[in-house]
């Protein structure tokens, strides 16, 4: 009967070593599955069209036209950077971007760079996250961006049968990254979500959004990431802010835009040019 009693004492010692190492490897893997993954990276070496795409679009009532392939030198790829610039030409010309109630903008002598990921690079949640800066900043009419918007928005380029909703409802969702509103904030951006008020073309556009101080004129990483049900603001890495809730209302893929628009009808000479490094999409492994 000891040597029973004996027998089973060390079965029980083995099961419980077995169980301990059975949940370190648990842990190990848990480790694993929360790294963030690269499924998507484009360093600006070139002009990848299977990346991206010019839009050619007005909206928000601004004060230029964008023009593609570079024209007026909008849309500069060189030493490995994207230069998106507004470009004052001198004299009004005729300018074909339409809004989505088919309106076209009228003639203007500035002309500006805007690219998407439309139909191109879309993910579901995950992680944004471009480096930039600015030539220059707070000067009125600046309005470069850095945002992602639901895929089935139903303005211009329309390209595939989905794309019929209109912004912001779901499916056609607004996330503004990085915004600077020269006339007013030099030497600060705008980053956070925009709340849709459940109609066409309702939104929130204040309270679920901040300003944050930063040079500009200096490279910085500027990033949104899903957090569970958390949307996270990162600037060069660290927290700046964060939607509390708001990540569970975008559930559809989303691409990117990259624009520099001009708002105002404040004068302007020159350019001005918003340099981007690389964009990139990351996604929980």
């Amino acid at each position: 009967m000891k040597r029973i009693f004996t027998f089973l004492a060390f079965l029980s010692l083995l099961l419980l070593f077995s169980c301990k190492d059975g949940s370190k490897k648990d842990n190990k893997v848990e480790k694993t599955t929360n790294t963030w993954e690269v499924d998507f990276f484009d360093d600006f070496e070139t002009f990848n069209p299977d990346n991206w795409q010019d839009q050619r679009i007005w909206v928000n009532n601004e004060n230029h036209c964008y023009v593609p392939d570079n024209e007026f030198g909008t849309r500069e790829v060189s030493d490995g950077t994207l230069k998106l610039k507004v470009v004052n030409i001198g004299e009004k010309r005729p300018c074909d971007n339409m809004d989505k109630h088919g309106n076209q903008h009228p003639d203007t002598e500035y002309v500006a760079g805007r690219i998407a990921s439309k139909n191109r690079r879309e993910f579901i949640k995950g992680k944004w996250t471009a480096r930039l800066k600015l030539w220059g900043n707070g000067e009125p009419s600046m309005f470069p961006a850095w945002w992602i918007l639901g895929a089935q928005n139903n303005e211009p380029p329309v390209q595939e049968a989905d794309e019929n909703i209109c912004w912001p409802l779901t499916g056609s969702g607004e996330i503004d990254i990085f915004e600077h509103h020269g006339d007013h904030l030099a030497n600060k951006f705008t980053t956070g979500a925009i709340k849709s008020l459940g109609e066409c073309d309702k939104a929130d556009w204040m309270n679920y959004r901040t300003n944050i101080d930063a040079t500009l004129n200096e490279f910085h990483e500027y990033s949104v990431e899903w957090q569970g049900s958390d949307l996270v603001y990162r600037l060069d890495g660290k927290e700046v802010y964060r939607n509390v809730g708001e990540g569970d209302n975008y559930p559809e893929p989303m691409f990117a835009i990259l624009n520099y628009a001009k708002i105002t009808d404040s004068p302007m000479t020159g350019e001005w040019v918003m340099e981007v490094d690389w964009v990139k999409h990351e996604y929980k492994k």
